[in-house]
């Protein structure tokens, strides 16, 4: 596995730390008056989910981590846990429900997912970027509101609360970025 030193840390890397496997959420980079620049990185363990804070000066050597991914297709949940199954082999893996968060009511039957692997354990699984979901419920259109960038709060039929614009009204299908759960478009 490469070395890295700590000003090379960048959002989204898997680094061997402690003993784990941590995911950089956050890096930022501190430059103090007095003594030497230094990377402010918030870690999540990729196995038990638990957040850490350290800090990595630039001459720390740390090992960054490739994960091995392949496609793989939800089939269902069950007992909190999600069942995927391999497009090519069809041998079927089950991932905890957690590792997934707040993303979860946006994974559907059937759909494909980038599920990560690292010496055949899977981590984690990323869904696609854009989800296609049905406004359940949202309040009625106010005249006149239209004419300013405003939003009104919407139910989606996974049971996630987002804002919508005002011109979206229920049972419409819309588009929602699932990285940052917002509103992206009509679908």
């Amino acid at each position: 596995m490469p070395k890295i030193t700590g000003n090379e840390i960048r959002p989204g890397f898997i680094l061997d730390h402690d003993g784990g496997l941590w995911s950089a959420v956050k890096v930022d980079i501190v430059k103090p008056g007095k003594g030497g620049a230094f990377a402010q990185v918030e870690l999540r363990n990729l196995r038990s989910g638990s957040k850490l804070n350290e800090r990595f000066r630039s001459a720390d050597k740390v090992e960054r981590v490739t994960l091995e991914q392949k496609d793989q297709q939800f089939l269902y949940e069950q007992d909190g846990k999600l069942v995927f199954m391999d497009a090519e082999s069809f041998e079927q893996i089950e991932i905890p429900a957690a590792l997934l968060g707040e993303r979860r009511p946006f994974l559907q039957d059937g759909m494909t997912a980038v599920v990560q692997y690292y010496d055949e354990e899977p981590l984690s699984a990323q869904l696609p970027a854009k989800v296609t979901c049905v406004v359940a419920s949202t309040e009625p259109v106010v005249n006149g509101q239209t004419a300013s960038k405003s939003f009104k709060p919407a139910t989606l039929d996974n049971g996630v609360r987002i804002m919508v614009p005002p011109f979206i009204g229920q049972d419409e299908a819309i588009i929602v970025n699932t990285e940052t759960m917002e509103y992206s478009e009509r679908a």
